[in-house]
């Protein structure tokens, strides 16, 4: 019997001025521990997954972590089943769920975290991934998954990237705010906690924290957005029956 659920859900791998995952790797080996000893990486946002899990890899192992790529095995969900952890790296969202539904891994990732425990990482996509659908992804749908609904590891959405409006910009498209109200003007729509880059959440079981250096935007349909700094508890957000009538 596995532990409650563990997440790591980061808004982005890279930070300005940092290398790829430097701005949260002491989260990282906080989260994973000292009892995980390889990570299972998820390349299929990218298109070149050999490069992706080469990055990857020298990362991880800069850490303390051994690292597979699923892609390089022959049976990707016996690799999910015999994984101690999972990280699903960024890139196009689209591209990544409809892999994940390809290769038949929505429900063997749900078990293996929901049911046994082990921690789930995920960058940009990878967090996308890891929420209730992929909606409100900043993406262009390059390619078509078979449905818009992801791992529903927590039951509300995230916009990784989230970007405040720019009162300089002469840009005349909508701004990522308008964009997510758009989303919540249709029914039965859950939260959506905008994440910074630079901003993680944190969950362990059924208290959520954001983390990082910067702060979170959060939507419910109906209400004005709030704003939130690094150390909010967003644990409410986990429990499904808060918004259903929202």
């Amino acid at each position: 019997m596995g532990g409650p659920r563990r997440l790591l859900l980061v808004s982005n791998s890279t930070l300005h001025g940092g290398g790829y995952l430097g701005h949260c790797q002491q989260h990282i080996k906080s989260f994973l521990g000292e009892k995980v000893k390889r990570v299972l990486f998820v390349p299929y946002a990218l298109h070149d997954r050999d490069a992706y899990a080469r990055t990857a890899r020298e990362k991880f192992e800069s850490l303390g972590y051994g690292l597979d790529s699923i892609h390089e095995s022959c049976d990707p969900v016996e690799a999910v089943r015999k994984s101690e952890a999972i990280f699903i790296g960024g890139g196009n969202t689209f591209r990544l769920l409809k892999a994940l539904y390809d290769n038949s891994l929505i429900q063997e990732i749900r078990k293996r975290v929901l049911e046994d425990g082990i921690p789930y990482m995920g960058s940009s996509a990878g967090t996308n991934v890891a929420t209730v659908s992929i909606n409100t992804t900043n993406d262009m749908p390059i390619v078509y998954p078979p449905s818009l609904q992801a791992l529903g590891l927590v039951p509300f959405n995230i916009n990784p990237h989230y970007l405040d409006p720019d009162v300089k910009s002469t840009h005349m498209g909508e701004t990522r705010e308008e964009r997510i109200r758009q989303y919540h003007e249709e029914p039965n729509t859950p939260p959506v906690l905008g994440l910074r880059e630079g901003a993680m959440l944190l969950v362990e079981g059924d208290k959520a924290t954001l983390q990082g250096v910067t702060g979170a935007r959060l939507f419910l349909r109906g209400k004005k957005p709030t704003e939130h700094e690094p150390g909010t508890d967003f644990s409410f957000l986990l429990i499904d029956s808060n918004f259903q009538n929202l």
